[in-house]
């Protein structure tokens, strides 16, 4: 919420938890700016495994939550690239990072895309 609130603030209007244009699979990132094509994760660390702050002593269901984590990651790295194929930016985040320093990259990303985005070139 408080990057939202930042985005917001900075003027940026954004859709939230939405379905990503990626055939065959039904993924969805927690920002969305169509029309600059950038999508926005905000990962758990303990869920995408965070090199900070990820598993640092999994006590319980020690053969479950390693390949878990790993299958998240992988599914991660799918959508970036399923994504970038398509022409867009995804930008992953880490929840400990500092909202006003992702809500500026976030904001210099889609300000920079919507000044050079391709003619033509159809919005979500």
């Amino acid at each position: 919420m408080a990057i939202r609130r930042l985005l917001h603030a900075r003027g940026l209007r954004y859709r939230v938890d939405r379905v990503l244009p990626l055939r065959g699979v039904r993924r969805r990132a927690d920002l969305v700016f169509g029309p600059a094509r950038v999508a926005v994760f905000v990962d758990g660390c303990y869920w995408h495994g965070c090199p900070d702050h990820g598993n640092p002593a999994i006590k319980a269901n020690t053969w479950y939550w390693p390949t878990k984590i790993a299958g998240n990651r992988a599914r991660d790295e799918d959508t970036d690239r399923r994504l970038a194929e398509l022409g867009w930016l995804p930008i992953r985040v880490w929840e400990h990072e500092a909202p006003a320093d992702v809500a500026a990259r976030i904001e210099a990303a889609v300000v920079e895309r919507r000044r050079v985005r391709p003619p033509g070139t159809p919005s979500l």
